[in-house]
């Protein structure tokens, strides 16, 4: 009996726990369903974790911050002979950067096919910042040469985002793809009654600015006494707009907040207060942490940027509000935080919606759909 060779997917995105965090569950999916899966990263801690799941791990020195196009084009080099070394049938390029480089690095090692993963257009496509505004058409050409390659497609976590990049000519029409998001764990991210009062509001993000951070604040300021607030997540030393661990304290100090840095047990956390806020300012993906809230029953504030404007159905599972508005953040959370019937009418809601549209299960066969596809033998005349 012949013995067929398992196809090869390789992951490439810049760091390790990122992929345990948004796509570890699609490489599960792919590995049960006969796939040899690879993850090409920056490594931390999670590589034992990865490795008991059946993904080989091999580390990469990728450094999303670095600007120095010569010294990208020689990591793409490099890349390139992984790619041929391993061979993969597939690669899955996460987050802009990697799809540029990875996108170099495939064609150089003539890999069959590409499946490129924006999750969000982020800084440079959001920021006002005169770096953003220097780097924008720079990334604009890169990804117009690098998303769309012959034999690829393009997966968007939101439709705005794919609306924008085709209609810019990032993307060839055709190759798009839409997958809300990274899916969620629906049976660790259960429903339980509502704990007793102080009703605690909760926001579960990297403390970065981009995230809401300072409007969460100013909104704790604004409704000071009436509910508690509660930061959840590490800042982000990679990031010129990360909240410093000074800051964070600073606002514990003034009793406005409660910061309880990086945590493992987001499901207790979510179950333990009443209401999720993500107050973003840019273009998110479909915000992982807001999905969870969901599914744990929990009513959502977030802002009516794209990405987040998906993950909520304004009225009904929570309430979206203008981007940097802490007033008008603080008027939502205020109707939650008066109404305990409305919460859990929301919840209850929103709980619902992620069972029906963002279950792992759902996410899982959607991509691998899109892996057979790409994959599957091309037929001869």
């Amino acid at each position: 009996m012949e013995h067929r060779k398992p196809k090869t997917l390789v992951f490439f995105l810049s760091e390790d726990w990122f992929f345990v965090s948004h796509f570890i569950k699609r490489g599960i999916a792919a590995k049960q369903a006969g796939w040899r899966v690879v993850l090409l990263a920056r490594v931390s801690d999670c590589v034992p974790q990865i490795e008991a799941a059946g993904i080989e791990v091999i580390p990469v020195p990728f450094n999303r911050k670095r600007l120095n196009p010569f010294a990208e084009l020689w990591f793409a080099v490099q890349l390139a002979g992984i790619y041929r070394r391993l061979q993969p049938d597939l690669v899955h390029n996460v987050a802009l950067k990697p799809i540029i480089v990875g996108g170099v690095a495939a064609r150089l090692a003539g890999v069959k096919a590409v499946l490129n993963a924006p999750v969000g257009l982020g800084f440079v496509f959001s920021s006002d910042k005169l770096l953003a505004k220097i780097l924008k058409p720079m990334v604009t050409l890169a990804l117009r040469l690098t998303l769309s390659p012959p034999n690829s497609r393009v997966v968007f976590e939101n439709p705005d985002d794919m609306a924008a990049m085709v209609g810019a000519g990032m993307v060839r029409p055709g190759t798009e793809v839409l997958i809300r998001g990274a899916g969620v764990d629906i049976t660790d991210f259960y429903t339980a009654p509502e704990p007793p009062p102080p009703v605690r509001v909760i926001l579960i993000a990297r403390m970065i600015r981009e995230k809401g951070i300072p409007y969460f604040v100013e909104a704790a300021r604004i409704l000071r006494g009436q509910a508690e607030f509660i930061l959840v997540g590490a800042p982000d030393p990679g990031n010129p707009n990360s909240a410093t661990e000074a800051e964070l304290r600073g606002w514990e100090a003034e009793g406005l907040v409660t910061w309880l840095g990086p945590r493992r047990d987001i499901p207790d956390l979510l179950r333990g207060a009443h209401i999720a806020c993500q107050p973003s300012t840019y273009r998110e993906g479909l915000p992982k942490s807001a999905l969870e809230a969901a599914a744990c029953g929990k009513p959502l504030v977030t802002t009516d940027v794209p990405g987040c404007r998906e993950a909520v159905v304004d009225g009904l599972t929570g309430f979206l509000v203008p981007p940097r508005d802490a007033q008008a953040l603080a008027d939502a959370l205020k109707k939650l935080i008066d109404d305990l019937e409305l919460r859990a009418r929301m919840g209850a809601a929103g709980r619902l919606r992620t069972e029906q549209e963002f279950a792992d299960a759902i996410i899982c066969e959607k991509t691998l759909l899109v892996y057979d596809a790409l994959t599957q033998p091309r037929s001869t005349p």
